[in-house]
């Protein structure tokens, strides 16, 4: 498997060589203030797999994890923690420059999800925005 993303300004670059362990949809409420956005889709690869191109800004998001985005643009990209996922990075997959290559396995920390996030399929959908 190969895959290749970035971050918006094209400042930070990372290859993938090999298939993920997991594709999941986060709702907990740490990434959702991270990305500022109602979930965030990560994808765990082995660390030796991840090749990044430019220099991530990394902060610790909590006391066993980081966080590392492009200190340009302030696309988030990656995530990291030795006691969570040791020897593993996970990667914001919406930055794949194509996203579809990797169908979800699982939505996760759900206790913590939005609730309007529950019921998407219910409300009215458009392929761009209605008019009016």
């Amino acid at each position: 498997m190969s895959l290749t993303g970035g971050c918006h300004c094209g400042g930070i670059r990372y290859a993938v060589s090999a298939a993920p362990v997991r594709h999941s949809l986060c709702h907990c409420t740490d990434c959702r203030r991270s990305a500022g956005a109602p979930a965030v889709a990560w994808a765990v690869f082995p660390r030796e797999a991840v090749v990044i191109t430019g220099e991530p800004v990394w902060y610790a998001s909590s006391s066993e994890a980081r966080r590392g985005f492009c200190g340009r643009c302030g696309t988030g990209l990656f995530y990291a923690s030795d006691v969570i996922f040791p020897g593993e990075i996970d990667l914001q997959t919406a930055t794949l420059d194509d996203p579809d290559a990797l169908p979800l396995d699982a939505q996760v920390q759900i206790a913590e999800r939005i609730g309007w996030m529950a019921h998407l399929d219910r409300l009215p959908a458009f392929e761009r925005y209605p008019e009016g």
